[in-house]
């Protein structure tokens, strides 16, 4: 299965991504420290900067993408929300919001060891779509190891959890109870400029 290996830090400095926005509290890199005094881009160049940034932040190489983005194109409404709704939607994007894991890249890991259901079937597929209504919870054989004990308990620590999701933490599960929305982004993303780019 290919998979995104590159360096955290020196990407999110060359896409302009705070490390937060990747689950990453002091993730700094002192590489190039005048990388910031560019030159103007060009509109392609910003239109791909802003497409390379969502696959970065949600861990999808080029041909997945691509997918997401065709089907986001015939969905009802604009193509860019749609497009960044469906990447919400992934399976280990619930796990990394609901706190399950630390990022996105260690969220996409543990579901592809299956330590997680939905609705009680463990599925192992990271791009799998959540629906509202659905409860994805740690695996019953999962929950005894350290990776997930110190997630309950009164010292678990504290998560922020979207609107469209709730989180029972000392049950290690968390249910869908609407779709996202585009205002439950919380990264700065100009997605009108990726369906510019797919358009050309």
């Amino acid at each position: 299965m290919a998979k995104n290996s590159q360096p955290v830090a020196k990407r999110c400095k060359a896409l302009g991504i705070e490390p937060t926005w990747m689950g990453y509290d002091k993730k700094t890199t002192n590489r190039n420290p005048k990388g910031g005094m560019r030159r103007k881009q060009s509109e392609y160049a910003l239109q791909l900067n802003e497409k390379q940034k969502v696959k970065f932040i949600y861990g999808m190489l080029e041909k997945q993408f691509l997918s997401y983005y065709e089907r986001a194109e015939k969905m009802p409404g604009k193509a860019g929300e749609n497009l960044l709704i469906l990447c919400e939607r992934r399976l280990d994007n619930v796990v990394y919001r609901l706190g399950f894991a630390q990022t996105r890249r260690q969220a996409r890991q543990l579901v592809n060891h299956g330590h997680f259901t939905v609705d009680g079937r463990k599925v192992n597929i990271p791009s799998y779509q959540v629906k509202p209504g659905q409860v994805i919870a740690v695996r019953q054989s999962s929950r005894s190891s350290a990776l997930f004990t110190k997630l309950t308990g009164e010292d678990a620590p504290v998560v922020v959890v979207p609107e469209w999701l709730t989180l029972e933490k000392n049950e290690l599960k968390g249910t869908v109870t609407r779709m996202p929305e585009r205002a439950d982004i919380d990264f700065a993303v100009e997605e009108h400029l990726i369906v510019e780019h797919y358009s050309r």
